[in-house]
């Protein structure tokens, strides 16, 4: 890995962890309802949304109703993006007069967003209106947010009370989350990027003429090209801050209209992780004890930093195919050297690796370089931060509930080897807890390795798996590791829109979120009604080094025993293949 790539990993990750204070701490008085500076502002309005709405503040819901509230929501949300595909052929700001998606397609998407996943089997500039990205796609983006840090702030007031059948109040928690966390988040970061070149604007698509025109297939000559345009700075701003992912163009953040400088790069990329980050910060503030949540930060951190660097090295080895052919691969002060294909060269390999590392680190999926071109190993190092759950940092709240989890089963794990109960922040962790963590591991590696193993053995999935072999073999469970855990990023290989692979994938993403988020409220819901347990000489302190070892390799061996054997079928047998 070259001096450059070091330099500017180290101060991406300097960065991140300078904000991470600051906004956790914001994010906890908006959570305890205590005044920010926000609030001589936006006070009123989260009031008059309470009113019209017919919400109280103080009425709290127990598990049942948190639950329901937060299924309904989503399900409204699901039932609202489905319509507006289906329909956006008859509906306004539609100029280049797009049809409606097909019903496999619609339902795919509808989930998509609804999750948080934001997996896309679709171009954004030739299949969905201004109108569908806006008031579907954009809204989606917010709220399917805002429910993953609702769930988690409910987790976290599970573990802190006591005696109490009580988590909060969802419509409460979902409208400070939209209102002083990520709208104003995102009006900044929209800004920043529209400064940068970002398109915004409802003008149709326009058409430039070309400088070296060329001839088509049919040996037709083309003169000009079609520019898409559309209101995309207010789109990528949430969907970078939420951990959504999802393009508004078909090539993702790659698209110099979504991500045009280096400046707009840097600012989107630390988006994807900041909330996240922040998020262990608001925990430990929460809990009383921000030891807690800074060994939370420093487990993620110490399994993402090594992870980068190790795609960043393998990426700038090059491809030993090109090396055959005498391709020049060294970096230099010309070129930065290494596996460049289907990377940008504005962004070169430390930046693409970096995106590649954080993207499937969180629960993001956006991409600023195609996964699919990385060699075997670079795309592996995506691929297991994947399957490890995204729980290294992760979505917003659904990331940091997940990493609960982890550390619950940690403590169990310690608690077996000294022989006696269980205890996680003055809570005792009994068979229930550890059930509902079973289920939050079970449920999407098993939607994983099965939804791959059927995608292999039917026809409709095979037929447009388009490159043979381990790769294809990759693509496919890249396909279901992603949707399964909700992150969205592909192997691009793949011909996902199809009725199998429309229907599969989204029943994927509807396991890997809902049964996930409902596991981690009952666990909240479990602890808020027990008593606080003074620690004793063998309680297993949940703060140092020790436990943040413990927590980092049970999340390492649970997702290595848990893939390794698919991922020797897939990128490991590519990787011997390649340099054979």
């Amino acid at each position: 890995m070259t001096a450059n790539a070091t330099a500017q990993i180290v101060f991406y990750f300097a960065i991140l962890l300078a904000l991470t204070k600051p906004l956790g701490l914001f994010m906890a008085n908006v959570y305890e309802g205590k005044r920010t500076f926000l609030s001589p502002v936006l006070g009123r309005v989260e009031r008059l949304f309470y009113r019209a709405a017919g919400v109280k503040v103080d009425d709290e819901m127990t598990f049942a109703g948190y639950a329901g509230a937060m299924l309904l929501f989503n399900f409204v949300g699901f039932v609202v993006v489905y319509a507006l595909q289906r329909f956006q052929a008859t509906l306004p700001l539609n100029p280049q007069a797009l049809a409606g998606a097909t019903p496999d397609l619609a339902f795919n998407t509808a989930v998509s967003f609804a999750t948080n996943t934001n997996w896309q089997s679709y171009g954004g500039e030739s299949t969905m209106s201004y109108a569908t990205q806006m008031l579907g796609l954009t809204v989606q983006n917010f709220v399917s947010c805002a429910t993953g840090m609702a769930c988690v702030i409910a987790l976290i007031r599970g573990i802190t009370r006591k005696s109490t059948p009580n988590l909060g109040s969802f419509w409460v928690d979902l409208t400070r989350s939209t209102l002083y966390v990520l709208v104003p988040l995102s009006l900044v970061v929209a800004l920043l990027l529209v400064s940068q070149g970002v398109v915004q604007t409802f003008h149709g698509y326009t058409t430039s003429a070309l400088l070296q025109p060329t001839v088509d297939g049919d040996g037709k000559p083309v003169v000009d090209q079609l520019l898409a345009l559309g209101p995309a700075a207010s789109q990528i701003a949430i969907k970078q801050l939420g951990t959504n992912g999802g393009g508004f163009f078909n090539s993702n953040s790659a698209h110099p209209f979504e991500n045009p400088t280096p400046i707009s790069n840097f600012v989107q990329l630390l988006s994807i992780l900041m909330i996240p980050a922040a998020l262990c910060y608001t925990f430990g503030k929460m809990v009383g004890d921000t030891r807690q949540g800074w060994a939370i930060l420093a487990t993620m951190t110490i399994i993402l930093v090594p992870l980068v660097c190790a795609c960043a090295y393998f990426e700038q080895q090059g491809n030993p195919g090109f090396a055959a052919h005498g391709v020049d691969q060294v970096a230099s002060a010309l070129q930065a050297g290494g596996n460049m294909e289907g990377k940008e060269t504005r962004f070169g390999i430390a930046n693409s690796a970096l995106w590649a590392g954080a993207t499937t680190a969180a629960s993001n999926g956006s991409v600023n370089a195609m996964h699919d071109s990385f060699t075997p190993l670079g795309g592996l190092v995506p691929l297991f931060l994947i399957q490890t759950g995204e729980v290294v940092f992760g979505g917003a709240g659904s990331g940091l509930y997940g990493m609960i989890v982890y550390a619950i089963i940690s403590v169990f794990i310690a608690g077996l080897m000294v022989g006696r109960t269980p205890e996680y922040l003055g809570k005792k962790i009994e068979a229930f807890e550890m059930k509902m963590a079973s289920l939050v591991i079970l449920i999407p590696a098993s939607a994983v390795l099965l939804g791959t193993a059927t995608a292999l053995l039917v026809q409709a999935g095979k037929s447009t798996i388009f490159n043979p072999g381990t790769h294809g073999f990759s693509e496919a469970l890249y396909a279901f590791s992603s949707a399964a855990n909700n992150n969205g990023s592909a192997f691009g290989g793949l011909g996902a829109n199809s009725p199998f692979w429309n229907t599969s994938l989204g029943i994927a993403m509807f396991m890997g979120r809902y049964p996930l988020a409902i596991a981690a409220l009952a666990i909240g819901a479990s602890l808020a009604k027990k008593k606080l347990v003074p620690a004793g000489a063998g309680t297993l302190p949940t703060h140092g080094p020790l436990f943040v070892g413990m927590l980092v390799g049970v999340v390492l061996i649970v997702g290595a025993l848990t893939f390794i054997p698919a991922l020797a079928l897939g990128p490991i047998v590519e990787h011997l293949l390649l340099n054979s």
